[in-house]
C-alpha cells in the first residue's frame, strides 16, 4: 500500500510540473522546437523553476514506491496524472474543458486502471536480470523513442505535441526501469549505487526525457501532449516488468478483460485527438487569457496577449 500513495503523490506532483512547464514553455517560438535555445530561454522563467521542484518532489516519490513495489504497477498508476493535469490546466493556463474531454479522460484513466486489475501484476525479480536482458530492453525501448523523434521532425502543430508525447512517455517509461534497477543496486549500499551502471544510464535517459518533454510541451497544446505521454509510460513499464524482470501476468479471462480495457483506452485517445481544442498550431494560446474575451480557444495568432 505504501507503493501505491507514493505512486499517487507523485503522479499529482508530474500533474503540477506538466502544467507549470506548459505556462512557461508555451510562448517560446515554434522554430525553437527540440532546440537546446529552447531551455536556454526556459531558464529565465521563475515559474519553470516550480515545475523543476514539482519533478523532483515526483521523482524522489516515484524512487521509493519502485524500490517498494513492481514497476507494472507503479507506473500505471501515474496515469492519474491526466485527470489532475487537466484540473490544474484550467486553473492555470485558462484551458476551457468541455464534456468531451473530461469524459473521454475519464476512460483513459478507468481504463488504465481495468487493465491494471485485469492484469495483476506480480512477483518480479530484478536481481536475475542478465546483462542480455538489459541491452535487449534498454536497446528495443531506446530504438523506440528514436523512431518517435524522427517522425515529429516530420510533423508539425498538435500532431507534433502528440508524437513527442508518446516519444517521452516511452522515454519516462526507461527512466522508469533504470531507475528500478537503481534502487535495486543501492540496496547493496552506496559505493555500489554510485559504480552501477544503472545510475548514470538513468541520468541520461532522464536528462533526455526532460528536453523531450520542453518540446512537447512547447510544441502545443497540453491536451495534445498529456495523453500520450501519460499513456505510453505504463504501457512500457508493463512490458519491462513482464518482459525483463519477470513479473507474472494474469491469463486466460483476464486477457480479454485487458485487451478490452486497453482498447477503451485507445478509443479515449481517439476522441481526444478530434477535439477542437487539439485544433490550433502549437505554441498557441490555451484558452482566452483576459476576461471579456469570447474567441474560441485555439483561433489567437502566437504572441497576442
Amino acid at each position: 500500500m505504501l507503493s501505491v500513495l507514493l505512486a499517487v503523490l507523485a503522479a499529482m506532483g508530474n500533474a503540477l510540473a506538466s502544467a507549470l512547464q506548459r505556462k512557461a514553455a508555451r510562448e517560446e517560438p515554434q522554430e525553437e522546437n527540440l532546440s537546446l535555445r529552447l531551455v536556454w530561454h526556459l531558464l529565465h522563467r521563475p515559474v519553470w523553476f516550480g515545475g523543476i521542484l514539482s519533478i523532483i518532489v515526483s521523482f524522489l516519490l516515484q524512487a521509493v514506491a519502485l524500490g517498494n513495489g513492481q514497476i507494472s504497477v507503479v507506473q500505471p498508476l501515474l496515469a492519474l496524472e491526466l485527470p489532475c493535469a487537466l484540473i490544474l490546466s484550467g486553473l492555470l493556463l485558462g484551458s476551457r474543458l468541455g464534456r468531451r474531454e473530461w469524459g473521454a479522460s475519464a476512460v483513459m484513466a478507468v481504463g488504465v486502471a481495468g487493465l491494471l486489475i485485469a492484469l495483476g501484476p506480480s512477483g518480479g525479480n530484478i536481481s536475475s536480470v542478465s546483462w542480455v536482458g538489459w541491452l535487449i530492453g534498454c536497446g528495443a525501448n531506446g530504438l523506440l523513442i528514436a523512431a518517435g523523434v524522427l517522425w515529429a521532425r516530420t510533423v508539425s502543430g498538435a500532431r507534433r505535441a502528440a508524437v513527442l508525447g508518446v516519444t517521452t512517455g516511452c522515454t519516462f517509461g526507461l527512466t522508469a526501469a533504470l531507475m528500478k534497477g537503481m534502487t535495486n543496486t543501492f540496496s547493496h549500499g552506496l559505493t555500489a549505487l554510485l559504480t552501477g551502471w544503472q545510475l548514470w544510464a538513468m541520468v541520461a535517459a532522464g536528462a533526455g526525457a526532460m528536453f523531450l518533454l520542453q518540446s512537447a510541451m512547447q510544441a502545443g497544446r497540453l491536451l495534445a501532449t498529456q495523453p500520450g505521454l501519460t499513456m505510453a509510460d505504463p504501457v512500457i513499464a508493463i512490458l519491462w516488468g513482464v518482459l525483463v524482470f519477470h513479473e507474472r501476468v494474469r491469463g486466460g479471462l483476464f486477457v480479454l478483460l485487458a485487451v478490452l480495457a486497453a482498447a477503451a483506452v485507445a478509443a479515449a485517445v481517439m476522441v481526444l485527438s478530434r477535439s477542437p481544442l487539439l485544433s490550433g498550431e502549437g505554441g498557441q494560446h490555451e484558452g482566452t487569457d483576459r476576461p471579456g474575451h469570447d474567441e474560441p480557444t485555439g483561433a489567437r495568432p502566437k504572441g497576442t496577449g
